[in-house]
């Protein structure tokens, strides 16, 4: 039976980096990387050791979550890793963005992670890991970050209770919390014609520091997730110890929003 890795969110940042540095934390006979751009998809070929496989899907879409079921059913691999990291943030107030923008966080952050986890089940067996790329921002309710931070709280949540599930199968659900990171999220986060919601960043890490200290912590076998960095994990215990109400009026200040 064929050894197969899934990575969504593949063709770029951090999804991109778990793809190039796979073969370092196992063996695949395969590996299926998922985005919406074939271009993109194509591009990994020349930095990837392993055989690829790119499948351009739009995973907010029902059709191609039937597409990969199709897939998956025709070929019946051993999925021995799923790593879920497509997902997206808009930076503004709830009622400022749109209802596509607020619907589409949710339908790709949670409802197409829930539905990949689902329909790749089937096809995992004992020493089988899912990685799922949550955020700090799961830990707090972040005002103008609003919807992402709770999709955010849903991955991390899901993750930990569904490895809790799934332990007596033998099979591994890990989530990792990256704090703000260097890569194309912003882009699409943020709105050059609109007053910036985030005006101060506590740390920016690189794509390449999260992967690497990801692939690390999973080498503990006790562990659910992982907080990456000193100041992530900082900005993680105030919140902890400290009422949300005054965390987010913290918050307010730092990036003087009313």
């Amino acid at each position: 039976m064929k050894s197969i890795a899934i990575i969504t969110g593949a063709s770029s940042g951090i999804g991109k980096v778990f793809t190039k540095t796979l073969s370092e934390h196992s063996k695949y006979d395969e590996v299926w990387v998922i985005a919406r751009s074939r271009e993109r998809l194509e591009e990994l070929r020349n930095t990837v050791e392993l055989p690829l496989r790119p499948i351009p899907l739009d995973l907010t879409k029902e059709s191609s979550l039937s597409t990969l079921k199709e897939l998956l059913d025709g070929e019946k691999p051993r999925i021995s890793l799923l790593i879920n990291c497509s997902g997206y943030g808009k930076f503004d107030s709830f009622e400022n963005l749109s209802f596509e923008e607020n619907m589409g966080m949710i339908e790709l952050n949670v409802s197409a992670l829930t539905a990949l986890t689902y329909i790749s089940l089937p096809y995992m067996d004992k020493g089988s890991e899912i990685l799922n790329v949550a955020s700090v921002a799961a830990f707090q309710p972040i005002p103008y970050i609003g919807v992402y931070g709770a999709t955010k709280s849903y991955v991390l949540n899901f993750s930990r209770a569904i490895g809790r599930e799934l332990k007596k199968r033998g099979i591994r659900v890990f989530a990792v919390c990256p704090f703000w990171t260097k890569t194309d999220f912003f882009d699409r986060a943020i709105d050059e014609n609109k007053e910036r919601v985030v005006k101060k960043y506590a740390a920016m890490y690189t794509p390449e520091y999260i992967v690497n200290y990801t692939w690390r912590a999973m080498k503990n076998k006790h562990k659910d997730h992982c907080i990456p960095g000193f100041k992530a994990k900082l900005q993680v215990l105030g919140v902890k110890l400290l009422p949300a109400k005054l965390i987010m009026n913290i918050w307010q200040s730092q990036q003087k929003l009313k």
